[in-house]
């Protein structure tokens, strides 16, 4: 039983086996919530800093997350990856692409990356990435990454489950005024105007800064600017993110409002599942009535 094997992958945690936790994240996609039994993952001894990564599609968030990976690295520190991939609409499966993505960051031994299908959910986190960043946890990773499938109204899931939430843009972004009713700025804990080489950088900073301002957030939300293809930037924004790891999250990860949000997601992932199953079996509408 998959129950069996979570627990025996569980206590293999001491060999520091990638190809264990692998199995494990495996185990724990398939039951879902069940996995919650045990206290190893219901309750970690710590807790690995979660920062989210969302932008919109071709801002570079996987280079910028390539370059982050081997700065932390040089540091010492072990880092986790959950790449979010879009699920098709169609077959429900998705092009999992971690290993094309983040190929350099792959020959690191202090380095792991998972790939996770968004299956439609509606906040952009599937339920089962909920649990797994619990086992990245109890791993005991420095600090665990998570980029999204894209930004936007749906997606804004990402502040529930990470400590600290990037939003990464580009100076082709659109429309400034858009992105602020997309709620970035209630999420954003810092904003990265990556490809700021590009025309257009500057305003586009300068246009974050100023609604930022007006929002009295300018001392709580900074804005980096990077080319993360030549690595400028990285330093900055990577050394910003060590400090933030440093301090005591723990009081939010356990905070009423977190679990809830969590436990909305898992409730949901259920019901969608039952849903799924149940409307495979209508031949009939009239089955509804």
């Amino acid at each position: 039983m998959a129950e069996d094997k979570i627990g025996k992958l569980l206590k293999s945690k001491k060999k520091k086996s990638f190809q264990d936790l692998a199995q494990l994240l495996t185990q724990i996609d398939e039951i879902g919530i069940k996995s919650l039994k045990y206290k190893q993952l219901l309750n970690p001894e710590c807790f690995s800093f979660r920062l989210g990564i969302t932008g919109p599609p071709g801002a570079g968030k996987s280079t910028l997350i390539t370059q982050l990976i081997q700065h932390f690295c040089n540091n010492g520190m072990s880092v986790g990856v959950l790449a979010v991939d879009p699920s098709s609409p169609f077959s429900g499966g998705a092009l999992l692409g971690d290993r094309i993505r983040y190929q350099e960051a792959l020959h690191n031994q202090n380095v792991f990356v998972r790939s996770i299908g968004s299956r439609g959910s509606l906040g952009g986190l599937s339920a089962s990435a909920y649990l797994m960043l619990r086992a990245f946890d109890y791993w005991q990773f420095d600090i665990v990454l998570i980029e999204t499938v894209g930004v936007g109204q749906t997606e804004l899931e990402i502040m529930n489950v990470a400590d600290s939430t990037a939003v990464v843009l580009v100076p082709e972004s659109g429309d400034g005024i858009q992105m602020m009713k997309a709620g970035l700025m209630e999420i954003a804990d810092v904003f990265v105007v990556n490809k700021s080489d590009r025309p257009g950088a500057q305003s586009l900073v300068d246009e974050i800064k100023n609604e930022l301002h007006a929002r009295d957030q300018q001392d709580r939300v900074p804005v980096f600017s990077t080319v993360a293809s030549q690595n400028q930037g990285i330093e900055e924004l990577a050394k910003h993110i060590e400090k933030e790891s440093q301090k005591d999250f723990s009081f939010f990860r356990k905070s009423k409002d977190k679990i809830q949000a969590e436990a909305k997601a898992l409730l949901r992932g259920e019901l969608e599942q039952k849903i799924t199953q149940k409307a495979a079996r209508i031949k009939s509408l009239k089955e509804l009535l």
